[in-house]
């Protein structure tokens, strides 16, 4: 496929762009195999006009267009037979709706214009080919493609665990990913069983996703494994080799906590479809717990009603209300980190070892093991041990990205796999950070520039669905890593909360409904003017900048070193990393 033969128009005169919050603004407008260009007309000088629209395709979720009549104009064309040359005038407008919530109108003169610039952008923004995507034409004279790729390999996290204890190896029983098509070459597993006991796990595991070590926690060497649902069937069938690996987990007398996300009655009706769960007659050192959290479709039908009430800005308070409860957003919230506060409690108070699954062990499953990190690892809580953790918990574990983030929350196109659990887990993440905000190294800015490159990047860090699929598509020697562009000093010290202070205590948070807000800064990031709040961060920017190049300070005073995390402004033109 030629990306020539789906652009109709590739460039369009006296063009008007509208933002809500911005002036209106008239150009040229282009459109290129990956971009909408809107470049604005010369000043009245003779100065050049001015780049005010780049927008990558793949960030459009929906097109809509119409186009109204203007009359009737005399052409100036000849016309020797003396016909009628009057020509219909008309005036086409192309609402883009964005996958980062933003929605942009472009006026544009002409019918066959305006069908063949709208016919153009749906059609580019479907492009479904991973190796078709921006990420592998994107190429930044500042960074080399394999810069960022080996910043926080498994194996470096292996290497902490071993200094601590032997109870665990680095097995690549799933080397070539025939064992697993969905886990990493490389996984951590009990010291004490063998590639064989695995395979034949895996066998008795969804998608062969045996269970496999998520995290090591020091403080009392408990530990948080993570699998699919076992294949027990209407039958009760059993493995003896899922029970061995099961059963190495524990010490002597221990017992551990298998937490399934899905309802006792959902795991009663999967067992009938050959899934199920551990029976206790056959794991009895386990104890089941239930905590059953939406995902699939009733998620993302949840956050495309959270987008239409933010975006309906005549709602009384009252409606507002009725609207944000309807959602039930926040309820999702609510029960991700009520079901990540149950996995740390049992590791930190309890000091049992745990298993998390669903399902297939792809969605929720990471959701409460990622979050559940975060909660109880002040490494987990810096700016470099976040990248790490999204590294190990979403990225090589599984997470089918290029499925779940097709579309966002304004598509007209029938859900497939859509469901912004990612999204969900940086909600929580903010959540977080709102309730302890010295606790954690990163700002805002960075859960938002996540949820931006989740949907539509130019670096290939969360294209496809597995690292079997990157391997395949070669996306680490042919696309850029966004860790790459992340830890360059420039772009680190935008990331930073200024308030943070290393904290060594667990961070338990409050689930109470009054506890939890509406992420304001996504969800009404386009809607509502930031103003104020970019003048608060600057002042917060100024003084810290002040203090550092102050004298050295009384004794027992320390020193904040890290810059402010000033808001995203309500910007149309694009960052500098996406050119």
């Amino acid at each position: 496929m030629e990306f020539a033969e789906l652009i109709k128009t590739a460039k369009v005169e006296n063009v008007q762009l509208s933002c809500p919050g911005l002036p209106p603004i008239k150009g040229t407008l282009c459109i290129t195999s990956h971009h909408l260009l809107l470049s604005s007309q010369p000043g009245g000088n003779g100065e050049p006009g001015t780049v005010e629209l780049w927008l990558l395709i793949r960030n459009v979720d929906a097109v809509e267009k119409s186009v109204q009549s203007l009359g009737w104009y005399q052409s100036s064309r000849t016309n020797s037979s003396h016909q009628d040359t009057r020509v219909a005038s008309s005036l086409g407008t192309i609402t883009l709706k964005c996958k980062d919530l933003k929605v942009l109108q472009l006026e544009i003169p002409g019918m066959e214009e305006c069908l063949n610039i709208a016919s153009s952008t749906e059609a580019l923004s479907s492009v479904d080919s991973v190796m078709m995507m921006y990420p592998f034409f994107y190429r930044p004279q500042s960074m080399k493609l394999k810069d960022g790729w080996q910043l926080y390999p498994l194996q470096h996290y292996y290497q902490q665990i071993a200094s601590e204890t032997g109870a665990w190896r680095l097995s690549c029983v799933n080397g070539d990913f025939t064992i697993c098509s969905s886990y990493p070459p490389a996984v951590i597993v009990p010291a004490a069983v063998d590639d064989n006991v695995l395979k034949k796990a895996a066998r008795f595991r969804q998608g062969g996703r045996f269970p496999v070590l998520s995290y090591y926690h020091k403080k009392n060497g408990t530990v948080m494994l993570r699998s699919s649902q076992p294949l027990i069937g209407p039958n009760r069938k059993r493995c003896q080799e899922d029970e061995l690996l099961l059963s190495a987990v524990l010490d002597g007398g221990e017992r551990g906590f298998v937490i399934d996300t899905r309802s006792a009655q959902a795991a009663k009706q999967a067992r009938m479809m050959g899934g199920g769960t551990e029976p206790k007659s056959s794991y009895p050192r386990w104890k089941r717990l239930h905590r059953p959290l939406e995902r699939g479709r009733p998620l993302q039908e949840s956050f495309i009603k959270l987008v239409e009430a933010c975006n309906d800005t005549s709602l009384s308070v009252d409606r507002w209300l009725s609207k944000l409860e309807s959602s039930k957003w926040l309820a999702h919230v609510k029960g991700a980190l009520s079901t990540a506060c149950l996995a740390a409690q049992c590791m930190e108070r309890e000091e049992a070892c745990v298993l998390v699954h669903g399902a297939e062990g792809t969605d929720t499953t990471l959701l409460v093991t990622a979050l559940a990190q975060v909660i109880l690892d002040p490494d987990c809580r810096t700016l470099a041990g976040f990248q790490g953790l999204l590294e190990r918990e979403w990225i090589e574990a599984g997470h089918p990205f290029h499925f779940r983030y097709a579309h966002s929350a304004y598509s007209h196109a029938r859900l497939k796999q859509e469901a912004p659990i990612f999204l969900l887990f940086l909600d929580c993440v903010w959540q977080l950070g709102r309730q302890f905000p010295f606790s954690l190294q990163f700002s805002e800015r960075l859960l938002l520039m996540l949820f931006e490159h989740t949907y539509a990047s130019c670096y290939g860090t969360f294209l496809c669905n597995s690292e079997k699929e990157r391997c395949l598509c070669e996306v680490k020697e042919k696309t850029h890593s966004l860790w790459s562009w992340l830890n360059q000093p420039s772009e680190w010290k935008k990331h930073l909360n200024p308030l943070y202070t290393y904290n060594a205590l667990v961070i338990w948070p409050s689930v109470e409904p009054q506890s939890l807000q509406l992420w304001q800064g996504l969800f009404l990031r386009w809607i509502r003017s930031s103003q104020y709040l970019d003048e608060a961060w600057a002042e917060v920017q100024r003084l810290v900048t002040s203090h550092e190049d102050a004298p050295e300070e009384s004794a027992g005073h320390t020193r904040c070193h890290s810059q402010p995390d000033a808001a995203y402004p309500l910007t149309i033109t694009g960052t500098a990393n996406e050119g």
